[in-house]
C-alpha cells in the first residue's frame, strides 16, 4: 500500500499534469481562434480595399494593379493574391497570381464570404469573396486570398511562445504538490517523533498541537502511552517482588545447609543445586524484565558513569585476589538499555573475566558508528572457538574448576537480544585470554 507521502505526492502531480494539460488545450484553442480571427479580419481589410480601388477603375481594370501597391501581389506565387471578375466572365488578377485564377463559391450571393480553397498550383489558401454591385450596374466578383501556410505558421509562433509558459507553470505545480505533501505529512512525522522520544520521559501529548484531524488519534495514543507505561511499570515491579519474596527462603535453605554442614554432613550437592536454581530463577526474572523494557525504551543511559562504578567495585575485588583491573573509557557515552539491565551485563563480563583471569583483565568501552563496542577481555585460558557456543548456551560450563553457575553470559545474551544488541566471544590480542565484544545501539 502506497504511504501518505507517496500519495499526497502522485496525487498532486495527476492534478497538477491534468490542470497543465486542460489549460494548454483551453489556450490554444483560444489561440487558435484569435489567430483565425486576426487572418481573417486582415483578409477582409485587404478584400475592402481592393473594392475601393476597383470602384475607380471600373472602366479600365488593369490600374489596379498599380493601385494595389503590396509587393506580394507582385511576386509569383507569393501567398498574397487578388483577382476581379467581370459580367462578361473577364478576370483580372494581381500579377502574383501569374496566369491562374481562384475559385469562386458555389453561394454566390451579397455577402462576403471567406471561405478555405485552393490557389495557383493545388495551394491551399483562404479566400474572400463578395459579388459588389456598381453604381453604373456592373456586378464584380471581388476575391482577395491568402496562403493557409501564413495562417498555420502564424499559430505555431504563438503557441511556441506559450510552452515555456506552461512549462514553468509545470514546474510551479510539482513545487506546489511537494509543499503540499510536506504540509500534510508533517504533523504526522511529528507525532511519530514526539511519540518516540515521550514514550520513556512520562509526558503527555498535546492534542492542540496537531491539526484537529490528527488530535483523535493524538488522543487514543496518549491513553495507550499511560496504559504501556503502567504495563511496563507493573511488570517490572512484580519481577522484583517476585525476587525479593525467593531471596529469603533461599536465605534460610542456605543457612540450614551451613548448619547441616557444621555438624559433619557433606551438603555441596545441595549448595550446588540451590545456587543453580538461584541463577536460574535471576536469569528468567532478567528476561521478563527485559521483555517488558527492551523493544519499547527510548532512554539512554549514561555508560561512561556505570563502566567507571563497576570498575572501582571490581579493582577492589580484584586487588583483594591479587589480581589487576584496567579499565578505559570514552567520555559521553550513552546507549539505549535500562541502567539495571545494561549494568547487570557489564556486571556479569567482568564477575567472569575476573574468575577466569590470571593476573590481569581489561574492560574498554568506545563509540564505533552508529553503536557503542564493550570489549571486557583476560589473560586466563580463553575458550577455543569450537566451545564458544557451547559456552552461550543457559548453564553452559565448560569447566567445574572455579565455582559458578554457568548461566552469566547466557543472561547477558538474553538481556542484550531484548535491546538489539549482541555478544560475541573470541580471542584477546592484548591479554591473551577470552574476549568479549558487546555491541549495543545508541
Amino acid at each position: 500500500m502506497l504511504s501518505l507521502r507517496q500519495r499526497a505526492l502522485l496525487g498532486g502531480l495527476a492534478s497538477g499534469a491534468l490542470s497543465v494539460g486542460v489549460g494548454t488545450l483551453v489556450v490554444f484553442s483560444y489561440i487558435n481562434t484569435r489567430v483565425l480571427e486576426q487572418f481573417d479580419g486582415a483578409l477582409i481589410d485587404r478584400h475592402t480595399q481592393l473594392v475601393v480601388g476597383l470602384s475607380s477603375t471600373t472602366d479600365d481594370p488593369e490600374i489596379l494593379r498599380e493601385l494595389m501597391f503590396d509587393p506580394a501581389y507582385s511576386t509569383p506565387y507569393s501567398g498574397r493574391y487578388w483577382q476581379v471578375m467581370d459580367n462578361n466572365g473577364f478576370t483580372f488578377t494581381s500579377a502574383s497570381l501569374f496566369d491562374e485564377t481562384i475559385a469562386a463559391p458555389s453561394q454566390n450571393d451579397n455577402e462576403a464570404i471567406v471561405w478555405n480553397t485552393t490557389g495557383p498550383d493545388g495551394e491551399a489558401v483562404r479566400s474572400v469573396f463578395q459579388k459588389i454591385a456598381f453604381e453604373d450596374g456592373a456586378e464584380w466578383g471581388v476575391t482577395v486570398a491568402e496562403s493557409r501556410h501564413l495562417l498555420i505558421s502564424e499559430r505555431r509562433d504563438a503557441q511556441s511562445n506559450l510552452l515555456p509558459v506552461f512549462g514553468l507553470v509545470g514546474l510551479i505545480g510539482v513545487a506546489s504538490s511537494l509543499l503540499l505533501m510536506s504540509a500534510i505529512v508533517g504533523p504526522l512525522r511529528k507525532l511519530r517523533a514526539d511519540v518516540a522520544h515521550r514514550w520513556d520521559q512520562g509526558d503527555d501529548l498535546k492534542p492542540q498541537d496537531y491539526p484537529e484531524e490528527v488530535s483523535p488519534l493524538v488522543e487514543d495514543l496518549n491513553q495507550l502511552l499511560h496504559r504501556n507505561r503502567e504495563i511496563v511499570s507493573s511488570s517490572r515491579r512484580q519481577a522484583a517482588d517476585l525476587a525479593h519474596a525467593l531471596k529469603t527462603p533461599a536465605a534460610i535453605l542456605r543457612n540450614e545447609l551451613a548448619d547441616l554442614s557444621d555438624s559433619g554432613i557433606n551438603t555441596e550437592p545441595a549448595e550446588e543445586a540451590l545456587s543453580r536454581i538461584d541463577a536460574q530463577l535471576g536469569r528468567s526474572l532478567a528476561r521478563m524484565r527485559a521483555s517488558n523494557t527492551g523493544e519499547l525504551t527510548h532512554s539512554r543511559t549514561d555508560l561512561t558513569n556505570s563502566i567507571e562504578r563497576l570498575s572501582r567495585l571490581f579493582f577492589d575485588m580484584a586487588e583483594r585476589e591479587g589480581k589487576t583491573l584496567t579499565s578505559y573509557c570514552q567520555t559521553g557515552l550513552r546507549v539505549r538499555m535500562d541502567p539495571q539491565d545494561i549494568e547487570e551485563v557489564i556486571g556479569n563480563l567482568l564477575d567472569n573475566a575476573l574468575k577466569w583471569c590470571r593476573t590481569t583483565f581489561h574492560i574498554s568501552a568506545i563509540r564505533v558508528g552508529s553503536g557503542i563496542e564493550i570489549c571486557v577481555e583476560d589473560d586466563g585460558p580463553g575458550i577455543p572457538e569450537y566451545a564458544r557456543r557451547e559456552a552461550l548456551r543457559s548453564g553452559g560450563r565448560l569447566d567445574t574448576a572455579i565455582d559458578g553457575t554457568g548461566l552469566g553470559l547466557a543472561i547477558s545474551v538474553d538481556l542484550l537480544n531484548a535491546y538489539g544488541g549482541k555478544l560475541e566471544l573470541g580471542a584477546s590480542e592484548r591479554l591473551g585470554g577470552l574476549k568479549c565484544d558487546v555491541l549495543i545501539g545508541t
